[in-house]
């Protein structure tokens, strides 16, 4: 029987013009296995997706990036989207955020473009990913390994290439947060 993740809260860090199914899909499948999502973004009230070159939808900023605390999340989805991860990066709150989800051990995905904030982050060395195809070269000056699978999970991250991906990115990174609560209670000190 596979643990439902209905005691955990995920967010999903976009800036506008992200690639709308990679935001969209991930967080129903979250949702239909029970997480409480949150979209987080240093813009708002609202952000904008990208349907490929066209222009999406629009999506309701549930908690702004200065407010949100690493803490309070179990995992991190990281869209991407030219536009939105290349501003991602360059956002300093952002590394920290990102920063602070790696750091506690806590699963992370990322998928096309996104790995560009993981690379700004100083997190990507020593790592093995996979991206959108482009980012090869900037994943390997960054020190990771970068392969072309449909998914990759190493250690906490789980990444994959595209949209036609999603499915399996989705199920690889549901199952990195049901197994997430033994590793951290494994990791945990016992009392005296």
């Amino acid at each position: 029987m596979t643990r439902q993740l209905n005691d955990m809260k995920i967010a999903i860090l976009v800036d506008d013009l992200f690639e709308q199914a990679e935001l969209a899909e991930p967080r129903k499948a979250l949702l239909a296995a029970g997480a409480t999502v949150h979209i987080v973004s240093p813009k708002g009230p609202k952000v904008s997706g990208m349907q490929h070159h066209d222009k999406g939808d629009s999506f309701d900023v549930d908690v702004p990036l200065d407010d949100a605390r690493p803490d309070d999340y179990d995992g991190l989805v990281l869209p991407g989207g030219v536009v939105n991860a290349d501003t991602l990066r360059t956002n300093e709150s952002a590394q920290r955020f990102v920063q602070a989800i790696d750091g506690a051990g806590k699963p992370i995905a990322v998928v096309c473009h996104g790995p560009w904030l993981l690379i700004s982050a100083g997190l990507a060395a020593g790592r093995t990913l996979t991206s959108w195809p482009s980012l090869e070269d900037d994943l390997r000056n960054a020190g990771a390994t970068w392969v072309d699978r449909e998914v990759v999970c190493d250690g906490n991250w789980t990444s994959s290439r595209k949209p036609d991906d999603l499915p399996a990115f989705n199920r690889e990174f549901i199952a990195a947060l049901q197994r997430a609560p033994e590793k951290r209670e494994m990791a945990m000190p016992i009392a005296d």
